[in-house]
């Protein structure tokens, strides 16, 4: 689904997070109000009362992120009278509810992380259209950009609970401190910096490698960043043939990095084993000895962050994707509930969801973005939190979507396939960039024909 270009004042108000950030303000700082979005603070949504109707929610969630959002369902318990139940879901999360539903046991509710995972869903008759109850509270609390994601030929089937900034890199001040580092603003002082830190005794980048969502990541900033949002719309589409001179220029400049593994912790070898969170923990622990400097990925880090010691805004701070070409990039993802049963207990909780209420509790928890606008922002646990949300929130329905979360997933979102794949290879062997590409094209023409 084609998405609508960030303008400058996004990267302006994501510039804003390096400053506050570098003032130090950490993990307890003011929690008093502040500003809401553009909505009024909620009174708390009506649901229904459930009397012990069993509700099943899945989704591909770990860790601390699945912890807190049991919190949210451990709420919509208590209000509705619900028994609700987590499911933990494996990726692609397309296959695993499709032998729930070959099964005669789909979820009632599934949050999926891609666009095309929803319109794959309503392909295959699996998802139910959000009810007259949701529908309002996403009227009132969404702009019409996180509404329009959610729908398919114009009907509401997806409820957007959850967004994330993917354009960020977390690092630890203590090492820039010490190796007398400045945030960078572009790739080429982004790569000085990385220099400066090696030669400090500390590995500068930590990258997770393990998990081929995070090496999209990378490019999918680089290459809006420097071919622009009308190449990156058509590439997503397979509009543009992954063979083009855009992609060329986007993988030259990533192997500026991936082609030195003495700049990336545990080299490439190390990386190809370092899974997500073990990427951002490693950069926080060590003290100013860590095995990484700096992370590149969303304000979903957060969450891992606070597995640490390390305080936000102080001990751990962030700055904005460096531009790669004339604008800093500003890519976001997010993950959609969508009701895949007939029943009073999917449609009160896409309700819940929907509602300030339910992202409250995990924005109080930290590491999580929501998109609704009525989200007091007073619930986010510090200022750099509470700042990378009112950027989303201010930027209205000026945003780029993540690329491979809207490619058909076999392509775009399948752990040892397609483009997750591929790039694995080329953080082995940066140096074959024709057959990175010869490949991700012959991968991508498959996926978009069938």
């Amino acid at each position: 689904m084609r998405t609508t270009l960030r303008t400058s004042k996004v990267a302006v108000a994501f510039a804003v997070i390096a400053a506050l950030t570098v003032a130090g303000c950490g993990d307890d700082g003011d929690k008093g109000p502040k500003p809401a979005g553009s909505g009024e603070p909620a009174t708390g949504v009506e649901l229904p009362k459930l009397n012990g109707e069993k509700v099943e929610v899945a989704a591909v969630w770990s860790g601390e992120e699945q912890k807190n959002f049991v919190k949210v369902l451990d709420e919509f318990e208590k209000r509705t009278g619900a028994s609700v139940t987590f499911v933990p879901a494996q990726d692609p999360i397309v296959n695993f509810l499709g032998t729930k539903i070959a099964g005669g046991s789909p979820p009632d509710v599934a949050l999926l992380p891609q666009p095309g995972a929803i319109q794959q869903a309503v392909q295959r008759k699996w998802a139910k259209p959000v009810g007259a109850e949701a529908k309002a509270e996403l009227a009132k609390n969404y702009s019409a950009g996180w509404q329009k994601i959610g729908q398919v030929g114009g009907e509401q089937y997806g409820v957007y609970y959850k967004a994330a900034n993917k354009s960020l890199v977390w690092y630890n001040n203590a090492v820039f401190e010490n190796a007398g580092a400045t945030e960078p603003k572009t790739w080429k002082e982004f790569l000085a910096t990385a220099e400066t830190i090696s030669a400090s005794g500390v590995t500068p980048v930590s990258v997770a490698g393990a998990d081929g969502w995070t090496l999209t990541d990378w490019f999918e900033n680089i290459y809006l960043s420097q071919a622009g949002p009308e190449k990156y719309d058509q590439l997503a589409q397979h509009k543009l043939k992954w063979t083009d001179a855009s992609v060329t220029q986007a993988l030259t400049s990533l192997a500026e990095l991936f082609g030195k593994p003495e700049l990336i912790a545990g080299g490439a070898d190390g990386a190809l084993q370092t899974e997500f969170p073990v990427s951002v923990t490693q950069t926080f622990t060590g003290g100013a000895e860590p095995k990484g400097a700096m992370v590149f990925e969303g304000d979903f880090v957060g969450v891992n962050i606070g597995q640490t010691k390390a305080k936000m805004g102080i001990d751990a701070k962030v700055f904005p994707f460096p531009a790669v070409g004339p604008e800093p990039p500003v890519v976001t993802g997010g993950d959609a509930a969508v009701a895949l049963k007939d029943s009073k207990g999917a449609q009160a909780l896409l309700t819940f969801l929907a509602s300030p209420d339910a992202a409250r509790i995990q924005a109080e928890a930290g590491g999580f973005v929501s998109p609704n606008k009525s989200l007091d922002l007073a619930a986010y646990p510090n200022d750099v939190q509470r700042d990378i949300a009112k950027a989303l929130i201010d930027s209205g329905d000026d945003f780029r979507f993540d690329m491979s979360d809207q490619m058909p997933q076999s392509f775009g979102g399948t752990p040892g396939k397609g483009f997750w794949k591929t790039l694995q290879d080329f953080l082995k062997n940066p140096k074959d960039i024709a057959g990175t590409q010869a490949k991700l094209e012959a991968d991508a023409a498959k996926a978009y024909k069938s």
